[in-house]
């Protein structure tokens, strides 16, 4: 009997370790992996494998979407967490694109060249500032909870990236004057101060985090989905410079919404009554 109780005195002696759970640490395991994608492709970019390079940034940007789906699915959600996904996207979509770029194509532009890129970073760093500081400040309307101020870091990484992706599937293709003109550094150029402008603006952009989809729209958009996976598989570089314009033809279309949303709250706020319900 004496030697039991001195086991049971040893076992709550013993230590007992607090920490987070292992499936709260999945996400920053996922932003991590995300970041090393994004630091690789500046690695391809300096050895000049431009194509590699590309892929990385999108293999980041997948992981960049999946990441804090997935912290507020494990019910993860942390302000490191959330502090950590702003560094690793100042790096893949803020660094990466742009000195991808102007290894590529923007140095044949001399000092001028350089420009865009550092206008491109200083842009991203002050849009995710901005991202930052708002999630401590007082909650949006409800109407606005589904858009975005400006567009995301990724997405503005894949409008810099355009002229690239153009340039791979005209080179594969063997379109020696397309290829040219998607490697002049006016175009690139352009395009990153363009993709610069749109991240710091404060265009209402759709966000898709609570996008619902009708019942008679599911089997229409599965079916498109899978053509868009199977023109990623067949074409790559054709897939990811389309999906480029498809956003950029989005954001009227996103703006409008916007306006229409603010409008019918607006209207419901001034009807009699709503006060008191």
């Amino acid at each position: 009997m004496a030697e039991q109780q001195q086991r049971r005195r040893r076992i709550r002696r013993r230590p007992r370790y607090h920490g987070p759970s292992f499936n709260r640490i999945i996400p920053n395991l996922l932003t991590m992996t995300g970041l090393c994608f994004g630091l690789t492709a500046i690695r391809y970019a300096i050895e000049g494998h431009f194509a590699r390079a590309a892929v990385a940034i999108v293999i980041a940007g997948v992981i960049d979407g999946l990441d804090g789906r997935i912290a507020r699915l494990l019910n993860a959600v942390t302000r490191f967490g959330a502090e950590f996904d702003s560094l690793a996207d100042f790096c893949c979509f803020g660094i990466a694109p742009g000195l991808i770029l102007y290894l590529w194509s923007l140095h044949e532009a001399g000092r001028f060249g350089y420009i865009p890129c550092l206008t491109f970073a200083v842009c991203m760093a002050l849009r995710l500032a901005r991202f930052n500081s708002a999630l401590e400040s007082a909650p949006r309307p409800a109407y606005a909870q589904s858009f975005f101020t400006g567009v995301p870091a990724p997405a503005g990484a894949a409008l810099a990236l355009f002229p690239l992706f153009l340039w791979l599937e005209a080179t594969d293709l063997g379109w020696a004057r397309l290829a040219n003109f998607a490697h002049h550094p006016a175009l690139v150029g352009g395009v990153l101060l363009v993709g610069s402008a749109l991240s710091v603006s404060t265009l209402p952009v759709w966000s898709f985090k609570n996008f619902k989809v009708p019942t008679a729209n599911v089997a229409p958009l599965l079916l498109g989905c899978l053509m868009a996976i199977a023109l990623l598989l067949a074409e790559p570089w054709l897939a990811l410079a389309l999906v480029g314009l498809g956003y950029a033809a989005m954001l009227p279309f996103s703006l409008r919404s916007f306006h229409r949303l603010r409008a019918d709250a607006e209207e419901e706020a001034r009807q009699p009554g709503t006060e008191e319900a």
